[in-house]
């Protein structure tokens, strides 16, 4: 039997489905088109400055580090550009070791690279890119550039570089730039200045780049930069300009601390010149040094155990942070103190024995059988201790440290470098807060008596020293030293004085410090200098001194070639010059030198030569003969040392005992 198809019922059925569908596509189109409306309408704003910052990439400019020279212009800073490979950890696809294995076949990189790579790598993050290779050539960066597509994750990178031309010259006055490390970026991060580094990758470490890091760096600009979708520039859309730091210019003369340092040669020590009226730091040299360079890209392992571990210690800023007993140096500014508070006459005369008992405690001279009949101007110009200890003994120690505290001593002199040490000017009350035991805490009399030859518990820097001296040839005015002479605005070159004013005066009478002063003359005259001064072509006024490294065993005699070399006494010189009107004041010591007129003082003598006449080390000797000239009096302290020795601290603060006998000071 044949079935008839129900037409209508199949129609029915297909009419549903076909509007079934066509409901279907409604709906989805519908979706699509409120996708669409939200997409480009409620969400335009925000995906199209998306979109802009996919195509625009904002990278930081890193602005021009400021120069440092000379007061006379003379460069010794400067910043120079160059490539240099660098590779991000996080873009990196592989092994790291054999990336860096597939780099050298193209650029050289050897053992050293390699280290201080692991060394930067670990104080970075690990989306900072570390160089591997500094200072490429143009030939390594053509090689590179033609392979860069199978190293994602390293590029060539123009960079500016810190460069010191003059090397160990004045490298502790300098100091030097280094990588941002992560104790450095944690202190950027946590200071007002943190956007001002974006992009920047050294920071200074030491010395002025270090003191004056704000002024140096200058102001980061910014460049809008369209790039590619695999993250190339194309083009450069907008750009704000890197401001240039501040020119350094400073009150050093580089000649004249070239012309100190090779006077050292090897020896050990500090010197620290100053023009008294302005407080410029004319010279500042620590020796040994070190080449700043070796800092910039991140120094070797190698290299930095044989500076940190050396015995000389060249890293140490010996100006800044080595104290020492001033010795005879002293003893002008006690001669002052004496006039000033009413103690002593000029013309008012002791009679030095040789020695000066103090209970049952023997203080020596330093001359045996003693220089007899001895007022304030032989007391300086032959350094007769006993005077100074009859003198220590009736000042005091209070009177001693009230009178010194403004010339600077034990005091920071707000010098423009960091970690100054104060020193130590003692006083009752500085023992009774530093000593913990109770029967430690009590000044005794007997330890007053060595302070009046600069022993005992004097111990100051250098530079307090020059500071103080550089006050005295100023007739008691104080001038902050400083390093900077002025800061000089990178665009315009306009130019600001670091210390435009005195700091204070200190009210002493004219008269007193002319008392001192001659004699500070007669001492380069006929004193314990005059051999080195003699026919300078110019006066100036000094004062030799010696300071104590060990004691010596009771009624043996110091012999410096029975000791070790590093167990010697140290020589110490201060000066100023020209005597009528002071231009520059010095103070040096020579580590381990021995007597001050032998070691210190030629230096001394040296510097002088040049800032005052012009002349240099070489020009010696040239020119018509000098005749010979009528023998000079040596340094006392070279005739003959005294042999006891102080004792411990422990038993000096229990009082001397009887028969004990204390060294005097030499020269």
């Amino acid at each position: 039997m044949t079935e008839f198809k129900n037409t209508e019922r199949e129609l029915y059925f297909f009419r549903l489905r076909l509007s079934a569908v066509a409901i279907f596509v409604f709906i989805c189109f519908g979706l699509l088109l409120s996708r669409f409306i939200w997409l480009q309408v409620y969400k335009h704003n925000d995906y199209a400055a998306q979109a802009e910052e996919n195509r625009i990439s904002i990278v930081p400019v890193v602005p021009n580090r400021g120069l440092i020279v000379d007061r006379n212009g003379v460069v010794l800073a400067r910043n120079y550009s160059a490539y240099t490979l660098e590779i991000t950890p996080s873009k990196i696809k592989g092994e790291l070791n054999a990336v860096i294995d597939q780099l050298a076949e193209l650029v050289e990189i050897d053992a050293k690279d390699r280290k201080r790579f692991r060394k930067l790598l670990d104080e970075s993050k690990n989306f900072e890119s570390v160089p591997v290779r500094t200072r490429l050539t143009d030939e390594e960066v053509a090689r590179f550039t033609v392979q860069r597509f199978r190293f994602p994750g390293v590029e060539i990178q123009a960079r500016l570089f810190r460069q010191y031309p003059l090397g160990e010259l004045a490298s502790h006055v300098i100091g030097y730039i280094g990588r941002i490390s992560q104790k450095d970026a944690e202190k950027i991060d946590d200071s007002d200045d943190a956007a001002n580094y974006n992009g920047t990758d050294y920071i200074g470490k030491e010395g002025l780049e270090k003191s004056y890091e704000k002024e140096l760096h200058g102001n980061t600009g910014y460049e809008e930069v369209e790039v590619s979708a695999g993250g190339r520039a194309v083009r450069t859309l907008s750009r704000t300009a890197a401001g240039p730091g501040s020119n350094l210019v400073l009150s050093i003369d580089i000649e004249l601390q070239k012309v100190v340092e090779e006077a050292f040669g090897d020896r050990r020590g500090a010197l620290v010149a100053i023009e008294p009226a302005t407080g410029d730091v004319l010279a500042y040299v620590s020796k040994p040094g070190y080449d700043p360079n070796v800092f910039v890209d991140g120094i070797d392992q190698q290299t930095w155990e044989s500076l940190n571990t050396s015995l000389d210690k060249p890293l140490v800023n010996r100006p800044l942070t080595g104290t020492y007993p001033p010795g005879s140096t002293y003893k002008p500014f006690m001669a002052l103190a004496a006039l000033e508070l009413g103690k002593r006459t000029p013309s008012m005369t002791v009679s030095d024995p040789g020695y000066f008992w103090f209970g049952n405690h023997k203080f020596n001279d330093d001359k045996p059988g003693g220089h007899g009949s001895v007022d304030m101007y032989r007391s300086i110009v032959q350094s007769c201790d006993t005077y100074y200890y009859m003198l220590a003994n009736d000042l005091g120690v209070d009177a001693i440290h009230d009178f010194m505290k403004p010339f600077g001593f034990g005091e920071l002199t707000g010098i423009d470098l960091e970690h100054e040490k104060r020193g130590l000017l003692p006083s009752t009350a500085w023992k009774r807060n530093y000593y913990k035991r109770p029967e430690m805490k009590k000044w005794f009399a007997g330890e007053t008596i060595s302070l009046g030859i600069g022993q005992g518990y004097n111990s100051f820097t250098p530079l307090q020293m020059a500071h103080a001296i550089a006050t005295l040839a100023n007739n008691g005015v104080v001038m902050k030293p400083h390093l900077v002479k002025s800061l000089e605005d990178g665009v315009t070159h306009k130019q600001t004085l670091t210390v435009a004013k005195e700091s204070y005066r200190i009210p002493l009478k004219q008269e007193n410090i002319d008392i001192i002063k001659r004699a500070m003359i007669g001492v380069t005259k006929e004193g314990t200098s005059a051999r080195v001064f003699v026919n300078a072509g110019y006066v100036s006024g000094g004062k030799t001194g010696t300071a104590q490294v060990v004691g010596i065993k009771k009624n043996e005699k110091y012999n410096a070639k029975t000791i070790g070399e590093r167990l010697r006494d140290h020589a110490l010189y201060t000066a100023f010059a020209p005597a009528d009107q002071p231009r520059i004041a010095i103070a040096i010591v020579v580590e381990n030198g021995g007597f001050g007129a032998e070691a210190a003082a030629p230096i001394v003598k040296k510097a002088l030569d040049y800032y005052l006449l012009g002349k240099k080390p070489e020009d010696a000797g040239k020119g018509k003969e000098t005749p010979p000239q009528p023998e000079q009096p040596k340094d006392d302290a070279a005739l003959q040392r005294p042999a006891a020795e102080l004792k411990a601290e422990a038993e000096a603060a229990t009082g001397p005992k009887p028969g004990e006998e204390s060294p005097g000071n030499k020269e």
